[in-house]
């Protein structure tokens, strides 16, 4: 049997102000900084370990991989940093407050753009200063492999090469892996993992700072569980919950 943690990182300081975040390379609020701390705890007091680390190029999921690391004392394990684990690219929404967005486009166009399987948001103009031909981060891609948006079935589609790849060749190998990464990266993640429908995914909320752990036999899922009473996990849901359907 082996371990796969997955960890929406800690609240990040555009989350705290409701504003778009997407590939914008955001750090992690104080906020984020204690829910990683907590994160590496939760999975040390279970003894739960892992011999691989895996995250996106963002900042955010980066600083809750080595915070989670520190406090697991493993910081000496590989973290390896890909582009694949990126959040969802939300195109020209990026670095908008989500309120105000609401207003001018009404709540149901935007919970689309958010939420639905293969809805995109407005994409960037490639001139943008926001497009990511723009930043150094990723100036090893091709012209076809920079997004101006995406729904979550493009954030799928970049990932699960990555799953099938490099992740998937470690849990066969009975190596325990770690990914620091995002919720809708996550939420790929978990549709592939869950078999969970296009129409069902929508409703799957991932809670930021609580690890979620899968117990695995080679390829195949054998128990699933959040690392949290079943009050904090109600709780940190309904939070994710409203903060996706933008309701009071």
């Amino acid at each position: 049997m082996t371990h796969l943690i997955l960890l929406r990182h800690g609240r990040s300081e555009w989350n705290e102000s409701g504003r778009f975040t997407g590939w914008t390379d955001v750090d992690l609020s104080e906020s984020g900084l204690e829910e990683a701390k907590r994160a590496g705890e939760r999975i040390r007091n279970e003894g739960i370990s892992y011999d691989v680390a895996y995250t996106s190029v963002l900042k955010r999921a980066i600083r809750t991989a080595w915070i989670v690391s520190d406090v697991m004392d493993l910081m000496w394990i590989p973290l390896h940093i890909s582009w694949r684990l990126n959040e969802k690219h939300y195109g020209a929404l990026q670095g908008l407050y989500k309120e105000k967005t609401v207003e001018e486009y009404g709540a149901d166009k935007v919970h689309a753009w958010r939420r639905v399987y293969d809805v995109r948001p407005p994409p960037l103009d490639p001139s943008d200063n926001r497009y990511p031909s723009h930043d150094p981060k990723y100036r090893e891609l091709s012209t076809e492999e920079l997004p101006a948006t995406e729904s979550l079935k493009d954030t799928l589609q970049r990932t699960m090469p990555y799953w099938f790849d490099e992740i998937l060749p470690r849990i066969r190998k009975n190596n325990d892996v770690f990914v620091s990464a995002h919720g809708n990266s996550l939420r790929s993640l978990v549709k592939h993992l869950d078999g969970i429908s296009d129409e069902d995914i929508a409703s799957v909320n991932i809670p930021t700072g609580i690890p979620l752990i899968y117990e695995m036999k080679g390829d195949k899922v054998v128990e699933s569980y959040y690392l949290a009473s079943d009050a904090e996990l109600s709780k940190a849901k309904d939070e994710a919950s409203r903060a996706s359907s933008f309701t009071p």
